[in-house]
This record gives C-alpha cells, sequence and structure tokens, in this order.
C-alpha cells in the first residue's frame, strides 16, 4: 500500500556526509534492513525517512495506494520505535496508550485490553511508565507500532532491551501484524531481520575518503 522513492538523498553534518547519492525505490509491503557499523548512519537515515530530520540533499516521495502524500500528512501513515524515542513517563500503561490511540488508529479488532495482553504488561496496567523496566519499555514501544493502523513502520534496533523470549515475542509480531506492512529496520543484528526482502548496507553510500 505504501512506497517509498528516494532520489539522490544525503545527509550531511558540518562537513562529514553521513550519506550520499542514496537512490532507493521500496514497493508496498516490502521490509528492509538498513545495516552498517555502529555510528555509521542508520539511525539518521531513518530519521530521515521518518520526516524528524531532513535530508540535506535529494528527495524522497511517498505514495500511498499510488497516491503521493505530502509531507504534513506523514506522520498519520507511519509509526517509529527507537531507542532515542521518549515515552510520557508520567502516564500509566492505560492512560498511554488511550492518549496514543487518540492520533492513531488501532488495527481492525484490536482494543486496549488485548493490546496489554499481547505485550504481557497486564500486571502494569495501572503502573507508571517511569517504573517499567527497560525491557517492558521496548514491548511497549513495539506494541505502539504494530498496533496502529499505519502503512509504514520503522524500527531502530527493535530487539534491545529484549531476552531471548523477547526476540521470539518480537518475531511473532512481524509475522502476525507487519505482512500488509512497508517496514524499514536499522539493525547490526540478522535475529532482527531475517525475513526481510532486501538489504541496504549504509556504509556503501559514504564517500571514500582520499588517502
Amino acid at each position: 500500500m505504501l512506497e517509498v522513492r528516494l532520489k539522490h538523498a544525503a545527509k550531511r553534518f558540518q562537513y562529514d556526509w553521513i550519506f550520499r547519492n542514496l537512490d532507493l525505490h521500496i514497493s508496498s509491503n516490502t521490509k528492509i534492513a538498513i545495516t552498517g557499523s555502529n555510528g555509521s548512519g542508520k539511525s539518521t537515515l531513518l530519521k530521515c525517512l521518518a520526516g524528524t530530520t531532513p535530508f540535506t540533499e535529494g528527495s524522497v516521495e511517498y505514495f500511498y495506494e499510488n497516491t503521493p502524500i505530502q509531507a504534513p500528512e506523514l506522520y498519520q501513515k507511519l509509526a517509529i520505535s527507537a531507542p532515542y524515542m521518549e515515552l510520557p513517563e508520567e502516564f500509566t500503561l492505560f492512560e498511554l496508550l488511550q492518549f496514543h490511540f487518540e492520533f492513531k488508529s488501532p488495527i481492525a479488532g484490536m482494543n486496549i485490553k488485548q493490546m496489554i495482553e499481547i505485550m504481557y504488561l497486564t500486571a502494569a496496567r495501572n503502573k507508571q511508565i517511569s517504573y517499567f523496566s527497560s525491557g517492558m519499555k521496548q514491548r511497549l514501544k513495539l506494541g505502539l507500532c504494530f498496533f496502529s493502523d499505519v502503512p509504514l513502520l520503522i524500527l531502530d534496533e527493535p530487539t534491545s532491551n529484549l531476552d531471548k523470549k523477547g526476540v521470539e515475542w518480537y518475531l511473532s509480531l512481524v509475522e502476525k501484524y507487519g505482512k500488509n506492512r512497508t517496514i524499514f529496520i536499522g539493525s547490526n543484528e540478522p535475529k532482527e531481520y531475517s525475513f526481510c526482502d532486501q538489504t541496504l548496507h549504509i556504509e556503501d553510500y559514504k564517500l571514500q575518503k582520499s588517502l
């Protein structure tokens, strides 16, 4: 349903190019992994794709059911989970889910009670987010993404702070709720993106420095 087209996309911080001359056409429902070493620019590219950071050069176009998406409308079509994404910690779990789904529609047939059960957070229903462990917060971030009725998901290090059981839970979310969506995954861990159709190595788009 949602496709992405990058044309000569580039990002620079001060005098350093993070990536440059990136041309990419992601068709609807594609799952693509953005790989590269730590600090290589994976998160930067994902932030650019999410519209929170502008590209320095080039352009990005989004199409939903073959209709162009205008920049102010993009937030309605995507959800993001990332280590740098802050949760409003003064909310309880139930309050946060209520708040979030005032702005996003839940996927069909899903209510807040079911979401909490699927995230294994039933006992924390009325607990403030500030008292959540790092693993609980990560499950919540992923749940907010997968339970939102949007065609584009952007997942940066999706299994950070998750144990083996948590990783299996994440993969089950992808299997159950990710089929008809376009998904970008920033990762160094093959277990996080083994299901992906494509892989983009961000370091292939760095300028080579002369000796």
